[in-house]
């Protein structure tokens, strides 16, 4: 038999190797909190389960672009919610959550070998899968950090996973100049901007940051956090009209469809600012607890002005922490997950039920 090609290497998942501390903190007697991923919790708002059901006797294919009332709704969304004006909904392609756009995108886009793809020091891992997919360079910039010549593509992260850290509109613009300098593409993961706290949020598309221009910039959102539609796999990506044409194509050709009940869902959670505000509500009570909980038991707790984390350090080395946590208890990420720069960091997730939460708060104090 023929052995298969091997792909890409890739770096091991990371939440493989907290198995034996999820373990510690599974045998507590009153049970785990999982603060390690950020997975929602709370039910799907009504509304949305009700346009999903309502297209489910649909039989026919849906469209790669969507619907042209999804992409309305994005459109009017993005202007009511975060100010970003001018969009054309034609440049808006809904997308099958947005972890497989930041995976893919490199090679949507054509990179290869001798491509370098530039992410934050501190980093959701999939940036560097995706670039490790196509073949490119991964290089990581601290903050204010140029890239260097040759970079194809830029991620940028306000607020940022892992650290919360939240972006004004100059330090945006400036990284956009920057990358532009070089030629490079700029996306922007924003599925976090609806989440502020200490700092508000601003898109990539704000005319504050991207100037006069919109070429070379793209904008991916998710729904699954502000909407709790992590199991719908609903996300889109809009920009550059020239660019989200291009990723359009290749996505037809490829079969890179969002489900059509998924579309109306979309759809219905776009066009509804409410919940929204709801859940974001939720988030900032839970916040509330957990926060003075790890200061009063020693925690220092960095940036965290957004998101849906708590970026926190004990002065140590961040599996110290996991397993110091793991014996109340509590699971939590090691900031080595995010880059090498997080290895006295831990991240603690904001996303468990208002009980769970205060049991945690509990076992630290």
């Amino acid at each position: 038999m023929t052995a298969l090609r091997r792909g890409p290497a890739l770096p091991d998942f990371p939440w493989d190797s907290l198995a034996d501390h999820a373990a510690v903190a599974r045998s507590h007697p009153g049970g785990v909190v999982d603060l390690s991923v950020g997975t929602p919790v709370d039910p799907v708002p009504g509304p949305i389960q009700d346009a999903l059901a309502s297209v489910a006797d649909q039989p026919g294919y849906p469209t790669t672009h969507g619907t042209p009332a999804l992409r309305a709704a994005a459109v009017g969304a993005l202007e009511r919610r975060h100010g970003v004006t001018g969009l054309d909904p034609a440049a808006v392609l809904p997308t099958i959550g947005s972890k497989e756009l930041v995976a893919w995108l490199p090679s949507l886009l054509g990179l290869g070998p001798g491509d370098v793809v530039a992410i934050p020091e501190l980093a959701y891992p999939t940036y560097e899968v995706g670039a490790r997919i196509a073949g490119a360079e991964v290089v990581r910039l601290a903050d204010g950090e140029t890239p260097p010549p040759g970079t194809s593509l830029v991620w940028l992260n306000s607020p940022s996973n892992p650290t919360g850290r939240v972006q004004d509109a100059a330090a945006l613009s400036a990284a956009v100049e920057a990358a532009r300098s070089t030629g490079a593409i700029v996306a922007s993961d924003e599925c976090y901007l609806a989440l502020s706290w200490a700092a508000e949020p601003v898109s990539v598309l704000h005319e504050s940051v991207r100037g006069s221009g919109i070429e070379g910039l793209l904008a991916v959102h998710s729904l699954s956090k502000s909407s709790n539609l992590a199991g719908y796999r609903a996300g889109f990506v809009t920009g550059d009209p020239v660019l989200v044409a291009g990723l359009l194509e290749i996505r037809k050709h490829a079969g890179m469809i969002v489900p059509r009940p998924v579309q109306e869902a979309l759809t219905a959670a776009l066009s509804d600012d409410a919940h929204v505000a709801e859940q974001r509500a939720r988030y900032a009570a839970r916040r509330e607890v957990l926060l003075p909980a790890l200061r009063a038991c020693g925690f220092t707790v960095d940036h965290s002005e957004g998101g849906l984390y708590l970026w926190s350090t004990r002065g140590e080395d961040a599996w110290a922490t996991v397993a110091w946590l793991a014996e109340r208890g509590v699971l939590a990420a090691p900031g080595t997950f995010y880059g090498p720069a997080g290895a006295r960091h831990v991240r603690i997730a904001l996303t468990a039920t208002d009980e769970r939460v205060a049991e945690a708060a509990s076992r630290l104090s």
